[in-house]
């Protein structure tokens, strides 16, 4: 086995030195804000080297678009309920669930950040927002097969999630259940 096949075994230490300096990203945005910290500040915090960061990461910003991207991937898989109304409903609410947990807030600003941070940070907001998307395109091309009329991904980022980001965003949590499927039962 090479050292690049080495590097990629799941659970190896490639992956415990990964989500060691993601929690070091999550932790220090949660406790600092966007843009007040190092690669060296995260190197220390993770217990690594910021030699392995940036051979890793190459960047601060490619690191931060890594982090909230892994995020979105873990957090937010797609339910198939076996209608759309029902998937619609249970991935707002575990979107809800990641952004109003304990790192949420911090990556929804990772996120706002990383898109107002020149053309790399742009770059990962693109990126962020390229991989929401095609996480709802999946859900309604899959309603679409089953002979519903779904609406357009765009639509369901404008009417279910912007608005949740938006009261996260501005303290007005709690997300309820009943919100959530307010926003839903608005889009269909």
């Amino acid at each position: 086995m090479n050292e690049q096949q080495r590097a990629r075994r799941p659970g190896g230490r490639s992956a415990r030195v990964g989500a060691v300096v993601h929690q070091a990203v999550t932790d220090l945005i949660g406790e600092r804000g966007y843009g007040n910290f190092t690669v060296g500040e995260v190197a220390a915090r993770a217990g690594v080297a910021d030699s392995s960061i940036y051979r890793r990461w190459g960047s601060l910003e490619s690191l931060l678009a890594d982090v909230a991207l892994a995020r979105l991937n873990a957090r937010s898989p797609m339910p198939d309920t076996g209608t759309l109304a029902g998937d619609l409903r249970t991935y707002a609410a575990q979107v809800a669930r990641e952004i109003t947990g304990p790192d949420g807030l911090a990556v929804v600003r990772l996120a706002v950040a990383l898109s107002g941070n020149g053309p790399q940070g742009l770059g990962a907001g693109d990126d962020l927002l390229a991989e929401r998307m095609r996480q709802l395109q999946s859900m309604l091309d899959r309603a679409r097969d089953r002979g519903e009329d779904p609406p357009d991904a765009l639509d369901v980022l404008d009417h279910i999630l912007a608005p949740m980001y938006i009261r996260v965003l501005f303290g007005l949590v709690p997300l309820t259940p009943d919100y959530i499927d307010g926003l839903v039962d608005r889009l269909l």
